[in-house]
């Protein structure tokens, strides 16, 4: 308890007092409860459940029976979590995009530099800029969750002001722009639209803990955190079998984009025994790291892998599907 009081305290100081405001009256006019009882439910279910102040409003806990809620992982659960599957000493590879290339590189189809290698290496920092894409993509190596990451147009720079443009805004990789495959540009073209897929390895053996498409809305970033939706994937024919979700509980869920018109649910994913493939391999290269969501891209070529992250969303993996499933961990846990 004394754990779970600390983890309280946290939740507090980090609170987005904004996004709280509105999750609080969308509550108490979807229930009719009071700001004070919301506000006592949620701290006792944060105690109880080991969740965070958000996590009772982003899982409708406002709505849940106890049966119900206590089926969900929540932020202290899977900080728990992931800290066993995932042992710090072993997250380098995860944290770091640049020693994750090096690792991963077999499944990466797109052109990468670190900015001293483009700082040494002139005609590589000249083929970036010429890219068939004619965008970049500028990144700190170190950043999380869509941090420190943007979207250049190649034709703005010089490599002279290039290398100033990242040095000033502290990036250290420079990445081409995934041209991603027809059927999801059809789908939305404002950004690269990822398929993260969760895996578990246990006892030597892959494990899939689900797939979710996330489906960028005006945004050059898919992050439901950006505002995006995301949606269920059928782990057997890669076909989205549920609406786009968004984290913004204000917010509908959406079966067809509001803006191209292409339906989300229904949609089949492109390569999608080769993205299971590729996963069959990449799993097993930082063996590890156990638990991990992988971000993954997919081309007119076939997939690549654009990350992999060892503290993967909670969110992403539930509110797609509409339910809690701490159950599914509690089997490796």
């Amino acid at each position: 308890m004394i754990k779970r009081i600390l983890y309280l305290g946290y939740y507090f100081k980090e609170l987005d007092s904004k996004k709280l405001g509105a999750f609080i009256k969308h509550a108490q006019d979807a229930t009719g409860k009071s700001k004070l009882g919301l506000w006592a439910d949620a701290i006792q279910a944060s105690l109880k459940y080991n969740i965070s102040i958000l996590d009772y409003f982003y899982f409708r806990f406002y709505e849940l029976s106890a049966t119900e809620r206590e089926a969900f992982a929540g932020t202290g659960y899977m900080y728990e979590y992931q800290l066993k599957m995932n042992p710090k000493e072993h997250r380098d590879v995860l944290e770091d995009k640049i020693k994750f290339i090096e690792k991963f590189k077999d499944f990466v189809i797109r052109e990468t530099a670190t900015i001293d290698v483009l700082e040494k290496n002139s005609s590589k920092l000249q083929s970036l800029l010429n890219n068939s894409s004619g965008r970049l993509v500028a990144k700190g190596s170190k950043g999380q969750v869509g941090a420190e990451v943007k979207i250049l147009k190649a034709k703005d720079y010089t490599p002279e002001s290039l290398i100033k443009y990242m040095r000033d805004n502290n990036f250290d990789l420079l990445e081409e722009y995934v041209m991603q495959h027809p059927d999801i540009m059809a789908l939305s073209p404002s950004g690269l639209n990822t398929v993260r897929v969760f895996t578990q390895i246990e006892n030597g053996k892959l494990h899939y803990l689900g797939a979710r498409i996330r489906v960028t809305i005006n945004s050059e970033v898919d992050n439901m955190a950006a505002g995006n939706p995301a949606a269920t994937i059928n782990l057997e024919t890669g076909v989205v079998d549920g609406p786009g979700v968004f984290s913004d509980i204000t917010r509908e869920p959406v079966s067809v984009h509001p803006v191209t018109g292409v339906s989300i649910t229904g949609f089949v994913v492109p390569f999608w025994p080769e993205i299971l493939q590729m996963m069959e391999k990449a799993v097993f290269v930082a063996p590890e790291n156990r638990s991990v969501g992988w971000d993954v891209a997919i081309t007119e070529k076939g997939p690549e892998l654009i990350e992999g992250n060892h503290n993967w969303c909670k969110l992403l993996w539930q509110l797609p599907a509409k339910k809690g499933m701490k159950g599914e961990l509690e089997k490796y846990a």
